[in-house]
């Protein structure tokens, strides 16, 4: 099989509902099913049991009319883990960008811990009247944590994208995490997580940049980085610690910054070293993104067409995360008293 087939393959498999406890046997699956459930058990008596501050509010000493940002997805964008708002992504984002567009930014959040892709679809109606310029979505763990068909989660981000996009709001996607990262779960659990995650996370990228959203890869971000240094988790080793936030955010915020049409091109000059960017089929284009870190693929054109003979183009793209400003610089209505 080819490096082009390999890739589709994996790219598609979620897609169309492959993977999953059906390819193993009996006893596997019922050693699967216990190490699943001594983890979650260690995770929940672990982990914080408020959410963060949202931090919903303006950021940016600028006139104008301000830039709406939409945070949607689950406890990765809540923050959970952290206990102040200004560590959260959301905020961390907002502030960023304000000062790269030298506007304000009006940060409106309706992610919710807990969520799962079908539950995109009330986030998306919450945040619509606020009519949204861009909208920065964090799903995919408890799609895969939950086992929820992969089918399903991917056709339910799909929906979300494209009620967001008919509405005139930019959309960037971080990707399904890598769970093999996490320490409290087994082995062969966490070969399998690294598995399922990194698959859904390809369907996630193949949906998303279909319905005209750009996506941007987290599981490899954070899977070598936080395996390397586990403060990058919070006490429950689990979710992100505020450094483990401060890094997704700062992978994230160019891709935002891209997608409205403020990220400065002086960022992108001299990263021959980081930066990849190149057009490919979409199938290759997210297989390769879901194994490499920060990597941002959105929709792309040759010759004039989005298509070739093997599906939608796709542009990938790496860029080195950007530093993030002093969010209490930034705030106008101050991040932590919300």
């Amino acid at each position: 099989m080819s490096r082009a087939s390999r890739a589709r393959r994996l790219a598609t498999a979620a897609a169309y509902g492959g993977g999953g406890l059906g390819v193993v046997g009996a006893g596997l699956a019922t050693l699967l099913r216990e190490e699943a459930r001594r983890a979650r058990r260690r995770v929940e008596s672990r982990t914080a049991k408020a959410d963060p501050p949202t931090g919903e509010g303006r950021y940016g000493h600028y006139r104008g009319a301000p830039v709406v940002l939409a945070v949607l997805g689950d406890s990765s964008a809540v923050g959970l883990g952290v206990d102040r708002a200004d560590r959260t992504p959301g905020v961390l984002v907002a502030s960023a960008l304000a000062e790269l567009a030298e506007r304000p930014v009006q940060l409106v959040k309706a992610a919710v811990s807990g969520a799962r892709s079908e539950h995109l679809a009330e986030q998306v109606e919450r945040v619509l009247p606020a009519a949204p310029d861009v909208a920065m979505i964090m799903i995919g763990a408890n799609d895969v944590t939950a086992r929820a068909k992969p089918a399903h989660a991917v056709r339910d981000l799909a929906a979300a994208v494209r009620r967001l996009r008919e509405a005139g709001c930019e959309v960037v996607v971080g990707t399904c995490p890598d769970l093999g990262t996490i320490r409290p779960v087994a082995q062969p659990l966490r070969t399998l997580g690294r598995r399922w995650s990194r698959q859904l996370a390809a369907a996630q990228t193949m949906a998303v940049v279909a319905e005209g959203g750009r996506t941007v890869s987290l599981g490899s971000l954070l899977g070598p980085t936080f395996a390397r240094d586990r403060t990058m988790f919070s006490p429950d080793e689990f979710h992100p610690s505020a450094a483990g936030y401060a890094a997704a955010a700062a992978c994230i915020l160019p891709s935002v910054a891209d997608a409205i049409g403020v990220w400065p091109a002086a960022a992108d000059r001299g990263l021959r070293s980081l930066r990849r960017d190149s057009v490919r089929p979409i199938a290759r284009a997210a297989a390769s993104a879901a194994g490499r870190p920060g990597t941002e693929v959105q929709p792309a054109s040759v010759d004039g067409s989005d298509a070739g003979p093997r599906g939608p183009w796709a542009l990938l793209r790496r860029r080195r995360p950007q530093d993030l400003p002093d969010v209490a610089a930034v705030a106008t209505t101050g991040p932590t008293d919300r």
